[in-house]
C-alpha cells in the first residue's frame, strides 16, 4: 500500500510553490516526520515531512518544478527495511544506555493564538537542534499580527528536530519541532545533524545557512564566504546569493574613475531589517483607515486648571484608598464618555449600508510598545467608576508593554483615546482605528497666557483633536462632541451632575 506526500498548506492567498531540494531518493528508508523536501513560495520556504515511515517511493515533482497547493509530491511505499528513525539524527543516543526504554518523541505544535487569528511568523528560535531542554523551557516565539506568543517545551528531553525555521509562516495548528528522549535523558546535549555541523566548520558561523541558499550557491558557483549573509545572526538566505550573483553585472567598475570623497557609499552605512508582522499590520492598518474614511479632524483646547487642582488634592487620598495613581486619563474617558452619550455618532460604525449604534462604551487606550502601537480596550468604561477605569488602563498598560496582551483584550473597541501628549507631542491630528467612526488626541499640557475676564492670566492648557469619519459624523456632531469633553474637563462637577 502506498501513502501519498502532498503539497501541505502554504498560508493565506498562498496558492503555488516551487520543490527546491529532495533530501531522500527512490528507495531510501524513511521514518514519520522526516524532512522529505523542501518548497519555497513567495515570501516563505516549507519544509514537507514525511506522513508514515517506508521506503521512498516515485518522486512525482522533481526540483524546479511549480506545484499548487495539496498536489501530489511523492509516495511512500510499505517495507521491512524502513528505519525507525534517520541516521543522521541519533535520536536514540539522547537517552541513557541503561535505560533500556525507547525514547518518546513529543511535537512542539502551536499553541492557542486566540479568536480569528489562524496564522503566525516564527521570529525566533531560543534552542538549536540537539540542546536540552526542560520542561516548561521557552522554545521560541511567535509573531501574530497583534501580539508575541512563547512556545514553552511540553516536556524534558532534547530538541531533535526543528520544522518550522524563523521566518517561517506557520497556521495554527502546525508543528513547530519535535523533542525526543525524557528529563532523565536531557543530560548533554545530542550531536548535530552532519549536514550542519559541516556547514558550521566551512563557514565559521554558529548558525546554519537556508538549504535552498545552500543549493544557489552550489549553482553558481559560490563558497559560502563569497555572500553576506542578511538572516538573523547572519543567515545566508536565498535571495543574498542571488544578490552576490548579480553584484558584479550590476556594478561594473568603471574605468579610470576619481577616487571617491568618501570611503563607503552610503548603502555601506544603512540598516535593512525586515519589518515584525505587527509593524506590517500597523501601517496597513492606517493606510487602509485613511483610504476607506472620509476622515477629518475638528480642534479645540482645554483649561486644564480645574482637573489639576482636584486631582492634587485627592490623589493621595485616592492611592491610599484604592491602591492605584489618579491621574488624567480617567478624566478623560469619563469625559468622553458623557459626550458619547449627547453625540451617539461618534460611537457608531458603518456596516455596509447601516449604521450600528453602539449602547455602550468599549474605550480603546492607544499605547506605545517597543514593537508597536498597540490599543487595548476597556469593555464597558462608562459604567465604571474612575478607580475602576485607573486600574484597567495601569493593568493593560503594563501588559501591552510587556507583550502579554491577547487578542481578545484588543478587539471590539467602539472610540479610542490616543495620549500624545505623553511624548512632548502640543498638537497632532490621529488616525481613525478602523471601524471606529472617532479618535480623541490629547497633547502636551503647556502654561500659556489667557484672556480670562479681560484680564491676561496664566493656565495649563492642552490642545484635544477629534478624528472622525465625516460619511457618518456631521460637522455640527463632531464640534459638539469635543465641545462637551472641554465643558467636563474644565468643570468636572459636571460628570459627577450628569450635565
Amino acid at each position: 500500500m502506498s501513502i501519498e506526500v502532498r503539497v501541505p498548506t502554504l498560508g493565506e492567498s498562498v496558492t503555488e510553490a516551487t520543490v527546491a531540494t529532495w533530501f531522500k531518493k527512490p528507495g531510501d528508508a524513511v521514518a514519520v516526520d522526516e524532512m522529505l523536501c523542501e518548497l519555497e513560495t513567495d515570501k516563505v520556504t516549507v519544509e514537507v515531512p514525511s506522513p508514515a515511515a517506508g521506503v521512498m517511493g516515485e518522486i512525482v515533482a522533481a526540483e524546479g518544478e511549480t506545484v499548487g497547493v495539496d498536489a501530489l509530491l511523492a509516495t511512500i511505499g510499505e517495507g521491512e527495511g524502513a528505519a525507525p528513525a534517520p541516521a543522521n539524527e541519533a535520536k536514540a543516543d539522547a537517552a541513557p544506555a541503561a535505560s533500556g526504554d525507547e525514547a518518546q518523541s513529543v511535537d512542539v505544535m502551536v499553541p492557542s493564538l486566540g479568536e480569528s487569528v489562524t496564522e503566525a511568523t516564527v521570529s525566533s528560535w531560543f534552542k538549536q537542534v540537539g540542546d536540552a531542554v526542560s520542561q516548561d523551557e521557552m522554545l521560541c516565539e511567535l509573531e501574530t499580527d497583534k501580539v508575541s506568543v512563547e512556545v514553552p517545551a511540553p516536556a524534558a528531553g532534547v530538541l531533535t528536530e526543528i520544522l518550522a525555521a524563523e521566518g517561517t509562516t506557520v497556521d495554527a495548528s502546525a508543528k513547530l519541532a519535535v523533542i525526543s528522549g525524557s528529563a532523565d535523558g536531557a543530560v548533554a546535549p545530542a550531536a548535530k545533524p552532519a549536514e550542519a555541523q559541516g556547514t558550521t566548520a566551512t563557514t565559521g558561523k554558529d548558525v546554519e545557512d537556508a538549504p535552498s541558499a545552500k543549493k544557489a550557491m552550489a549553482e553558481a558557483g559560490l563558497k559560502p564566504g563569497d555572500v553576506q549573509g542578511t538572516g538573523r545572526d547572519g543567515r545566508v538566505m536565498k535571495h543574498d546569493v542571488a544578490a552576490a550573483v548579480a553584484a558584479p553585472k550590476a556594478a561594473p567598475a568603471p574605468a579610470a574613475a576619481p577616487a571617491p570623497a568618501r570611503p563607503a557609499g552610503d548603502a555601506a552605512r544603512e540598516e535593512r531589517v525586515k519589518m515584525t508582522r505587527l509593524r506590517q499590520t500597523i501601517a496597513r492598518r492606517l493606510k487602509d483607515s485613511q483610504n476607506t474614511a472620509a476622515m477629518l479632524t475638528t480642534y479645540n483646547e482645554v483649561d486644564m486648571t480645574e482637573v489639576m487642582a482636584l486631582r492634587n488634592e485627592y490623589k493621595a487620598e485616592f492611592e491610599k484608598k484604592h491602591g492605584v495613581r489618579l491621574g488624567f486619563m480617567s478624566f478623560f474617558t469619563k469625559a468622553c464618555c458623557h459626550a458619547l452619550k449627547e453625540v451617539p455618532e461618534v460611537n457608531a460604525e458603518i456596516d455596509g449600508t447601516d449604521i450600528v449604534y453602539k449602547n455602550y462604551v468599549n474605550m480603546g487606550v492607544a499605547a506605545g510598545t517597543p514593537t508597536g502601537l498597540v490599543v487595548p480596550v476597556i469593555n464597558d468604561a462608562d459604567a465604571m467608576s474612575f478607580a475602576a477605569i485607573e486600574k484597567a488602563i495601569a493593568e493593560k498598560g503594563k501588559r501591552a508593554r510587556d507583550g502579554k496582551l491577547s487578542m481578545e483584550e484588543m478587539q471590539g473597541g467602539t472610540f479610542t483615546i490616543s495620549n500624545g501628549g505623553v511624548y512632548g507631542s502640543l498638537m497632532s491630528s490621529p488616525i481613525l482605528n478602523p471601524p471606529q467612526s472617532g479618535i480623541l488626541g490629547m497633547h502636551k499640557i503647556q502654561d500659556r497666557p489667557m484672556a480670562i475676564n479681560g484680564e491676561v492670566v496664566i493656565r495649563p492648557m492642552m490642545y484635544l483633536a477629534l478624528s472622525y469619519d465625516h460619511r457618518i459624523v456631521d460637522g455640527k456632531g463632531a464640534v459638539t462632541f469635543l465641545v462637551r469633553v472641554k465643558e467636563a474637563l474644565e468643570d468636572p462637577r459636571r460628570l459627577l451632575m450628569d450635565l
